[in-house]
């Protein structure tokens, strides 16, 4: 299929009209077929980019998603269609063929409102890139609406624009959850190991997942669940507690020893659905429950500490620049009920035996560097494994193994249960287990901040820069 058969976009401007009403939504049977008169009307007959016709492969391909707008007395008065571009889909979708309705042509900027659509569809759809190829111009409306002009093309013998939309989905998250940790850390200690007091973390480790213990083989560990998940959830937030805490000794290459709960709820009923979560996970992975506090007649919440031994810790900062990077993971299992898109669950469906030989791989592996994917997501943590390393880090989005019923854009920024990053010389991990895919997905680099690369040869940045703030371990 060829590139010009991909992307083009019509006409779409004329004599202003008065606005007509309509309503956005997505093409079905005479809808379907109504929208590729328009388009042969715009395309062969009035602009004749194409000879006879202007289907192509992406008109047959089931994925393709096609957009129309349609008036009171169903007439279709333009459309736009929008479909991934490799084979499995990895998150790369374009937009082409968008087309107004020569009489309504200008009238309240139908065609703005079916690319704002399309955008809005496709980053629904887990897109983490979506390009189009428009006439020179048109490229001004596109930028009116927030695309950037990624460069100049020919299309048909005319001039085009290649034009990409901007998706902050990653930097978001990693806005929403990582990002402060700078500014409230602070008073622990602004030069991190030099200061008077600064404590967290220990030379060589700021950031981590766990915390070394001075003076010990210790490692130290501690996460909450969200009180949202503990109260519509409780069994599930005990069994994540214990989760959480497990892959943060692991990430460091500490065999679990003990852990410490904090658990409250409104009721006995809650608290008792906990702690049975709790009980199973900690069964599971064969860590005994030591002790904790409980509290009821308050607002659900759940914390969980563990503790670890180790002699040699595995720093998520050690790593160098041109490290590889490779992703290990457990792509079994589904999305946790009620949480699709956000937390993916392979570990509960698990016999004890393979979730404790899951835990074992950092430490056996012994990379230079690694973190537990967690609520940053596969990107965000990547970032922090840089940050804390002193790089940046490029990441290869072909070469990420997911399931295959996960949307790139949620796989690359959920918590998928059992993951863990490492960096380590090019060709030298050792991360390989018949319970996990583990691949290299990219390299540390030079530049702060995370950029992802696609089939093409095209880069483009998913955080602009650090990730936490906290810097060089």
């Amino acid at each position: 299929m060829s590139e010009s058969a991909l992307f083009d976009v019509p006409v779409l401007t004329g004599v202003l009209r008065p606005p007509a009403p309509w309503v956005l939504r997505r093409a079905e049977g005479a809808e379907l077929a109504a929208y590729r008169r328009l388009r042969r009307d715009a395309f062969v007959t009035e602009q004749h980019l194409f000879s006879g016709t202007d289907a192509d492969d992406v008109d047959d391909d089931p994925r393709t998603v096609v957009l129309v707008a349609v008036a009171p007395d169903g007439a279709v008065l333009g459309g736009v269609r929008l479909a991934p571009l490799t084979e499995p889909d990895i998150g790369w979708w374009a937009g082409s063929r968008l087309v107004v309705d020569g009489a309504v042509r200008g009238a309240a900027g139908l065609g703005a409102q079916l690319v704002d659509e399309a955008c809005r569809v496709a980053e629904a759809a887990g897109v983490l890139r979506f390009d189009a190829t428009v006439q020179q111009r048109y490229a001004p409306m596109f930028a009116r609406l927030g695309w950037t002009d990624a460069g100049a093309t020919e299309v048909g013998g005319a001039p085009h624009r290649r034009m990409r939309w901007p998706i902050d989905r990653v930097a978001a998250l990693v806005e929403r959850t990582k990002a402060p940790l700078a500014e409230l850390l602070d008073p622990f200690g602004a030069a991190w190991g030099t200061a008077p007091g600064a404590s967290l973390g220990g030379a060589g480790f700021v950031g981590d997942d766990g915390a070394p213990v001075p003076g010990s083989d210790l490692v130290a560990a501690c996460d909450a669940i969200l009180p949202a998940m503990v109260q519509r959830d409780p069994e599930w937030a005990g069994w994540c507690g214990v989760l959480v805490n497990v892959n943060d000794l692991s990430a460091m290459g500490a065999d679990p020893v003990g852990l410490l709960d904090a658990v409250a709820g409104p009721d006995l009923g809650t608290v008792r659905r906990v702690v049975r979560g709790l009980r199973s996970a900690a069964e599971a992975w064969g860590v005994p429950l030591l002790g904790g506090h409980t509290q009821l007649g308050v607002p659900a919440a759940l914390a969980v500490t563990a503790l670890g031994r180790t002699g040699a810790p595995v720093p998520g900062g050690g790593g160098r620049r041109h490290d590889e990077l490779t992703l290990t993971v457990d792509t079994t299992g589904g999305w946790r009920p009620g949480s699709s898109g956000t937390q993916w669950d392979s570990t509960s469906s698990r016999s004890g035996e393979e979730l404790r030989a899951m835990a074992r791989l950092v430490r056996d592996a012994a990379p230079r560097a690694a973190k537990d994917v967690s609520m940053a997501g596969i990107v965000g943590t990547a970032g922090m494994l840089a940050e804390a390393s002193g790089c940046g880090a490029e990441i290869d989005v072909a070469a990420v193994p997911r399931p295959a019923d996960a949307a790139t854009g949620d796989w690359l920024t959920c918590f998928p249960g059992f993951g863990m990053l490492t960096a380590d010389a090019p060709g030298a991990s050792r991360m390989a287990s018949p319970l996990t895919d583990s691949a290299a997905i990219g390299r540390l680099s030079a530049a702060p901040g995370v950029r992802l690369t696609w089939p093409d040869g095209e880069t483009t940045t998913a955080l602009p820069g650090p990730v936490t703030g906290l810097g060089h371990a």
